[in-house]
């Protein structure tokens, strides 16, 4: 019988779920799948459900894996198999400084993000536009810490072992402290 535990990284954008999940999913000797990558297109353009809720379900398919992302629209099928959700709870301000890092390293490394989108950061996107990444940020932190801490006491999911790392001390602690 396969051990292998599935697990979901959560938190708000920039809050360190990929660093984190990359580096549990090596820890475990798991697949790591970012969500990310499931969803975004060429042009970043968003994929409907009809294209994401597949390929979600076929990343998943397999026992071993830590999925890196949110995606509320993919709960019920991604937390039917999940053993484990951890949120990253980083404060505000470190959030928000770590959007900001992230943001001037993609516009600067002009690196595509995701394989075969074309998709890279740009000044225009990030700082400009009604769609920034950092503005998405400010505007969700909070509603998104309401919403997680609701699912974390909800009957729904109790079969769900949750896991609350406030700090990137904590979150190092979880890695050092896991097995496969």
């Amino acid at each position: 019988m396969n051990t292998a535990k599935n697990i979901n990284v959560v938190g708000t954008s920039a809050s360190g779920k990929s660093t984190f999940s990359k580096a549990l999913a090596a820890k475990l000797n798991v697949k790591y799948i970012e969500m990310d990558e499931l969803f975004w297109k060429p042009n970043w353009q968003e994929s409907n459900n009809s294209e994401f809720l597949p390929k979600v379900q076929a990343a998943i398919s397999n026992d071993g894996w830590v999925l890196d992302g949110n995606y509320s629209r993919t709960s019920s099928l991604k937390w039917a198999r999940v053993h484990t959700v951890i949120w990253i709870d980083y404060s505000l301000s470190r959030t928000v400084f770590q959007a900001f890092k992230r943001a001037i390293q993609r516009i600067v490394s002009k690196r595509e993000i995701w394989p075969n989108t074309g998709n890279v950061e740009s000044f225009q996107k990030t700082f400009l536009s009604r769609k920034s990444i950092i503005l998405w940020t400010l505007q969700n932190y909070h509603s998104n810490r309401k919403k997680y801490l609701g699912i974390m006491t909800s009957d729904e999911y109790s079969h769900i072992n949750f896991v609350r790392l406030k700090s990137p001390k904590e979150a190092k602690e979880y890695i050092a402290e896991s097995i496969s």
